[in-house]
């Protein structure tokens, strides 16, 4: 056992170790306490917020000059969190801002509800006295985006200008993979909601079967962001898949007025059927579609990426424009409703 001197001397060792230890301890787990605070205060207020849907405005000069009285209200496409729409129209900004103002629709976190996003869109353009309103409906956000427009003509009076189909299904038979996306609304109907925990892998399987249409990177980055406090929330987007999957677009056939409509998209696209989506569009909204030739070939991925190839969507949308919405040559300024 040792005498006392070296029985004294190897408790005041321990001693001296135990509070090195219990201080490397004690600063390690309150700077990881400190953190996971930090994160757990950013996420409650990043949900609280996005609790209701929120037109998010995307400021530009020349478009607030030129067009003070019409906006393009950009209507995301599925699992588009308000960041990545707000993306969307800045990369997009150099062509849309020869007609309009830039605005996103946030979806609400609780749920996808046409009724309220038709009720911000009313609100927002009666504050900002708009009278042209131009719909940009990115992928399934085409069709929120034509439902709102007839909801918006046939409860307000308001006529949307023009409506801009970016690979947008026309049904859910027009969604190739309807393995993973029958599951989801099965779950969803059926009460069932995804735990946060398990979005990254349920997002990397996800992007992993299309791994041919994204790099590597583009997973990388598209699963991560579903795991960040900004990511949609997971009720939000089991009832876009809900949405999607009882869509029919023929319930608004003769009730857009003298709405505009054009579809573009890309033939290698591999989410959604190029051919039969935009047929089905172009028959049912005959009276209202005015182009469906444009394409955007050479985009990767091909299904609805704006935000990653800005130089093939610019020149489309600037042809559709001057196609549709000639300026006139004593200038651009719209009057207000």
């Amino acid at each position: 056992m040792g005498g006392p001197a070296e029985n004294a001397a190897r408790v005041l060792r321990h001693a001296a170790e135990l509070k090195r230890f219990s201080r490397r301890s004690f600063l390690a787990g309150s700077g990881s306490a400190s953190l996971l605070a930090a994160d757990m205060l950013v996420t409650r207020r990043v949900q609280a917020e996005r609790r209701v849907n929120k037109i998010l405005r995307v400021p530009d000069d020349t478009a607030e000059k030129y067009f003070p009285n019409a906006s393009w209200f950009l209507f995301p496409g599925y699992k588009t969190s308000w960041e990545e729409a707000q993306w969307i129209l800045n990369v997009l900004r150099g062509a849309l801002n020869k007609r309009g103002q830039l605005a996103a629709v946030g979806y609400s976190n609780v749920g996808l509800d046409i009724d309220k996003i038709v009720i911000a869109v009313v609100e927002y353009a009666r504050v900002h006295k708009l009278g042209t309103l131009y719909f940009y409906g990115h992928s399934f956000g085409g069709m929120v985006a034509t439902q709102v427009a007839a909801r918006l003509r046939e409860l307000h009076g308001i006529e949307v200008a023009m409506i801009l189909l970016d690979s947008s299904p026309y049904s859910k038979y027009d969604v190739l993979d309807q393995s993973w996306f029958e599951g989801v609304v099965f779950l969803y109907e059926s009460g069932f909601r995804f735990p946060t925990v398990l979005r990254g892998g349920y997002e990397l399987g996800e992007r992993m079967l299309h791994k041919d249409e994204r790099s590597w990177g583009q997973i990388l980055d598209q699963t991560l962001e579903q795991l960040s406090p900004i990511a949609p929330s997971s009720v939000l987007i089991q009832s876009e898949s809900a949405y999607i999957y009882h869509f029919d677009g023929s319930r608004f056939a003769g009730k857009l007025g003298g709405t505009r409509m054009a579809f573009i998209g890309n033939p290698e696209d591999r989410t959604v059927d190029y051919g039969t989506a935009r047929d089905s569009w172009a028959l049912t909204y005959k009276d209202n579609m005015a182009s469906g030739l444009l394409r955007t070939d050479g985009a990767t991925p091909a299904h609805a990426s704006p935000g990653w190839n800005p130089f093939v969507y610019r020149p489309v949308i600037e042809e559709l424009q001057d196609e549709l919405f000639p300026l006139p040559s004593g200038g651009g300024k719209k009057t207000a409703f």
